[in-house]
């Protein structure tokens, strides 16, 4: 299987994203946010029962900027899919990489390599015809949120590599997002609206999916990462806006115009560029610090 775990990452995902538009008629972003949350804390809550492992950790400050960004990028997520067409707002969250290639420039203060450039510029090219049918269709704020969701999930995936490079284990990451996710939501749900929608009989099954799924997705992904090629399963990830626009068609009657679908295909060009670009330069720059034998 090795890179093809992704494909079912993709599948699991857009599986997710359905069920949340499913659900939109009753809960918020933020609501839909923090049963997405319960859910990856009460999983690994129990991972860590079972294996008895210590939530003690020196990195606070690092999970606390993760989780901020994190929880910020995950509620404009499920805020773009209640208001926008299932394959757009998957699309607008996946720019990260391309977020992600602009702030590990900045960052580091790197000069802007030919390849970089390219696909920044490509991918900004890309984001203006897939939101030209979003602003026609006066959704111009659930598009700007979507990108937004990008960036932030870019900031989030900053201090994720950074605390794996700390030596921070997987599941003690993802057990304090879900808690930051459940915290964090919760909050921004009351200021926003003040109460909650009630959990039924009903709506718990599609609000159980969206969770189950969400969380099978992400170990699927990680094994995808861990056991497959990088660029390989880089440009599997971007089924689950596939995905996303069959299930659309299907369940939800969702269509886009050509545009969209050009501009969607250009961002995922441009993110698999970033990704190869980046992959070269770190390659170079790691050959280059080798000694000599």
């Amino acid at each position: 299987m090795t890179s093809s775990w992704m494909l079912i990452a993709g599948l699991l995902f857009a599986a997710m994203g359905a069920c949340a538009k499913l659900l939109a008629s009753q809960f918020s972003g933020a609501e839909l946010s923090m049963y997405r949350s319960v859910f990856a804390f009460v999983a690994i809550g129990g991972f860590v029962m079972w294996k008895k492992q210590t939530l003690a950790t020196p990195f606070r400050a690092g999970h606390f900027w993760r989780g901020i960004f994190g929880t910020v990028s995950l509620i404009g997520y499920f805020y773009t899919m209640t208001e926008l067409p299932l394959a757009t707002a998957i699309m607008l969250n996946y720019t990260s990489p391309l977020w992600l290639t602009l702030l590990s420039t900045l960052l580091l203060r790197e000069r802007f390599r030919p390849l970089l450039l390219a696909s920044i510029l490509m991918g900004a090219a890309g984001v203006a015809m897939l939101l030209r049918p979003t602003f026609s269709d006066n959704n111009i704020h659930a598009g700007l949120i979507g990108l937004a969701s990008g960036f932030f999930a870019a900031c989030a995936y900053v201090n994720v590599k950074k605390l794996g490079e700390a030596g921070e284990p997987e599941w003690r990451v993802v057990f304090y997002f879900g808690v930051a996710g459940l915290v964090g939501s919760a909050i921004v749900q009351l200021i926003w609206k003040g109460t909650f929608a009630p959990v039924s009989a009903i709506n718990i099954w599609p609000l159980l999916a969206m969770g189950f799924a969400a969380t099978l997705a992400q170990l699927a992904m990680t094994r995808a990462y861990h056991r497959g090629n990088t660029l390989v399963v880089a440009a599997f990830a971007y089924s689950t806006v596939v995905f996303a626009a069959i299930f659309g068609w299907v369940f939800f009657n969702e269509t886009l115009p050509m545009i969209a679908w050009i501009g969607m295909g250009i961002v995922v060009t441009s993110g698999l560029l970033a990704k190869y670009a980046s992959s070269r330069y770190n390659a170079a720059n790691k050959q280059a610090t080798l000694p000599a034998e």
